[in-house]
């Protein structure tokens, strides 16, 4: 029955596992806002975004001050994501909080005993409650930040409980078109485990940069991810050659290869209008979900923003593989009382 419950639980997790499936709390590195998905799922430059701090702590700023965001992402094999947050400015000296809730539904289950028979269903989810904080260096522009993140996974009558951490630098000028940031998210322990067995949490470690061009209304992002453990790219067996002497040559992954498999870009266009247009493109995704001899255009995502007042929908699509695409849906909530 044990074995059962941890192979479900593995099987949840490796269509978007990171490096290889190591780790637990994956979860925690699925983007839940339509902003982010649309832009390729790894940006870390948005200063305008209450969803970003769950990304990069250092982007909490007096400009999400009493902004609300209720995001919802409807993923693979009917798994769905919800998320919350906000921020609000405790005083001008102390600066602004965010707070966050991510809940991961895996859906419900068959139970079985070691012999099939089927005993009953049973429940699998995720959730994380964050609380983060940034504070800018006197007469420069650079910003710090750091969030506490409480974590719990239940699988079924098993559970487990950790804690982690994100840290952040960001540089941002507004006399300049470019931001520049570095995160290490995810540093934490597994408190309590499954099963006896300590795992890992999912550390990563990225460095993200935008620009903003002059005369076009466009802004670029670019992501190098996972920069703590550079060898991601694992031989695919599909890509394998076969001589007439029956001799198998995997595949061989070049250093380009492996380089272009960290790099995660996107394009917002109108940035600062009413309405938005976004585009990304996520090059280990698209090379891991790619299937032989047919086009599945994994790695591509696309999005919009409509602002309407006080409210702004934002909407993305992600492809992941030709029976399988995401929708992501965010309303974020203006209650302060700009205009």
């Amino acid at each position: 029955m044990k074995l059962i419950i941890r192979f479900i639980f593995l099987v949840s997790f490796v269509s978007y596992s990171q490096v290889g499936g190591e780790s637990v709390y994956n979860f925690l590195n699925v983007p839940t806002s339509a902003r982010q998905a649309a832009l390729g799922g790894k940006v870390i430059t948005l200063l305008d975004d209450v969803n970003q701090p769950l990304w990069n702590p250092s982007a909490i700023n007096l400009n999400i001050d009493n902004q609300l965001s209720v995001n919802y992402l409807n993923f693979l094999t009917d798994i769905s994501y919800t998320s919350v947050t906000f921020a609000h400015m405790i005083n001008r000296n102390f600066g602004t909080l965010h707070g966050g809730i991510t809940y991961a539904n895996f859906g419900e289950f068959i139970e079985a005993d070691e012999n099939g028979v089927e005993t009953g269903t049973f429940k699998a989810y995720d959730m994380a409650l964050s609380l983060g904080y940034a504070y800018q260096i006197p007469f420069s522009n650079i910003s710090l930040g750091a969030t506490a993140k409480v974590v719990n996974s239940v699988i079924q009558d098993y559970s487990s409980f950790g804690v982690v951490a994100d840290f952040g630098v960001l540089y941002e000028n507004d006399h300049q078109p470019y931001v520049f940031s570095l995160a290490v998210r995810n540093v934490g322990y597994q408190i309590t485990t499954f099963d006896g067995t300590q795992e890992k949490v999912p550390l990563e470690i990225l460095f993200g940069a935008s620009y903003r061009l002059e005369n076009v209304p466009i802004r670029w992002y670019l992501t190098v991810d996972n920069l703590q453990k550079w060898n991601v790219a694992e031989p695919n067996p599909s890509n394998s050659v076969t001589d007439i002497d029956g001799t198998i040559t995997p595949e061989k992954i070049s250093f380009f290869d492996n380089t272009m498999r960290h790099m995660v870009i996107g394009a917002e266009f109108f940035p600062e209008g009413g309405f938005n247009i976004r585009m990304g493109y996520n090059f280990r995704r698209a090379k891991e979900l790619q299937l032989t001899d047919i086009r599945t255009f994994a790695g591509f995502s696309a999005g919009f923003g409509l602002k309407m007042n006080k409210l702004k929908l934002n909407y993305a699509f992600t492809k992941y593989h030709p029976a399988e695409n995401t929708s992501t849906f965010s309303l974020q909530i203006d209650l302060s009382g700009r205009r």
